[in-house]
């Protein structure tokens, strides 16, 4: 699902600030302008100028790509638009993101900058954000996830058929293409005049290409009306299979390097640059299984966290003493899965229960047990009893084949629901008024 949107870390340190710093700007400055109305919902002129200057920002050594201020400015307001968009989407269907969960990905973001929560902290603040509008942002984002993840889920359907069928199909190597993507985007039910336009608009770009008056990047920039165009439209590397079919035939004649045609789809006019192509071999696989027990305790509204926390701490005393684990379980655990089999857990991948098990497990010796910890819903003990190595090749292949088959499905649905939220939304765009 990454491929829908742009990371994670793209939106935090580069797109906006969340609601909670308009609110903030809304009580600090009153009369501050508005840039966009989105339903309800205000981007105020700060919110767009931190995007603006923090996309300046990462692309400093590429000023040459950058479209001009005006339309730099409008593709970025489209991107806010979106996420705010996006966000009252989730908000309706009752989505959420706790704060155990996000403090978790605080701190694997901490760690993938190789840097600890203070340090990041500090980092935040010299990018010119409070800690608590990155957390804002890191929760809006997440949230985002999971909308796209439960759109994938209601309209996404991958039949066990297809699955057989595309490894059928394939031989011993996989060959993945880094590509590069240029929408000039049509409406449903376009009229002639409409396509006309948008024919000439994609045969203009491609010339000014082709002349070597503009690299693809820097066209994408200014003229793609896709989600990627502030990422110079950069889809990444994708297995030949995740490709659509449209693009497939085009790439069949073409060398790395080279741009495609203009080409018709679903969505409108599109340019695609075939930037590079590997193989991947296929290798046998295997994961760490791990053999767990478990036992929880819930918060809820007759149990304070507080309150699990002082009876989390009794039961692991009782364990510690030498009481046998699944007689406590049995008696005191809240987990109605593993509660009857003594909170046996089974064997499992290290992130099959979540983050938070995953990260306590990991730290664990076999035998050893571990201190309470909080997850969203309780407290929690874990013994880890056992590991093993299996060969998880065919699994494996078919997950990838499934996910495969998924993002090829998807990235037309998403960006077609994407389209429908905005034209089924009251957008007011102020900028230049």
């Amino acid at each position: 699902m990454s491929r829908l949107l742009p990371s994670l870390l793209f939106f935090i340190f580069l797109l906006g600030t969340p609601l909670a710093a308009q609110a903030q700007a809304l009580q600090l400055d009153p009369v501050e302008s508005i840039v966009a109305v989105v339903e309800e919902d205000v981007i105020l002129r700060s919110e767009l100028d931190m995007a603006v200057n923090n996309v300046t920002r990462r692309l400093a050594g590429r000023t040459d790509q950058l479209p001009p201020p005006n339309v730099l400015e409008r593709q970025v307001l489209q991107q806010l638009i979106m996420m705010r968009l996006q966000l009252q989407r989730a908000e309706a269907m009752g989505l959420r993101v706790g704060d155990v969960e996000l403090d978790q990905t605080i701190g694997r973001i901490a760690q993938q900058q190789g840097a600890s929560i203070d340090q990041l902290r500090q980092q935040v603040r010299m990018d010119g954000l409070s800690y608590e509008a990155f957390r804002q942002q890191v929760r809006d984002e997440l949230v985002i996830s999971r909308l796209q993840q439960n759109f994938v889920q209601s309209r996404v359907v991958v039949s066990e058929t297809e699955i057989d069928n595309l490894l059928a199909s394939r031989t011993g190597s996989e060959l993945q293409i880094h590509l590069g993507y240029l929408l000039v985007a049509l409406p449903d039910g376009a009229t002639p005049d409409q396509i006309e336009v948008a024919r000439d608009k994609i045969d203009g770009v491609r010339q000014l290409i082709e002349r070597g008056e503009m690299d693809f990047a820097a066209a994408a920039m200014r003229y793609s009306d896709h989600q990627t165009a502030l990422e110079g439209g950069n889809m990444g590397w994708r297995s030949s299979d995740e490709i659509p079919p449209l693009f497939t035939h085009a790439l069949a004649s073409m060398q790395p390097g080279e741009v495609s045609q203009p080409l018709r789809g679903p969505s409108g006019f599109s340019l695609i640059h075939y930037i590079d192509s590997r193989d991947q071999s296929q290798a046998i696989e295997t994961v760490t299984e791990y053999h767990a027990r478990g036992l929880m305790v819930r918060v809820g509204e007759l149990v304070t966290r507080e309150e699990a926390r002082t009876k989390i701490d009794a039961l692991r005393a009782r364990i510690a003493a030498g009481e046998d684990f699944a007689t406590v379980a049995r008696e005191a655990s809240d987990d109605q899965i593993t509660r009857n089999q003594g909170g046996d857990m089974g064997w499992f991948p290290l992130s099959a229960w979540g983050p938070a098990v995953a990260n306590v497990l990991g730290s664990l010796e076999d035998g050893e047990l571990s201190e309470p910890f909080a997850s969203d819903v309780g407290w929690h003990l874990i013994q880890r009893l056992e590991t093993r190595e299996q060969d998880i090749t065919r699994e494996a292949q078919r997950k990838r084949a499934r996910e495969t088959i998924v993002a090829r499905k998807a990235d037309e649905e998403f960006d077609r629901f994407l389209r429908q939220l905005r034209d089924e939304a009251y957008i007011d765009e102020r900028l230049g008024s």
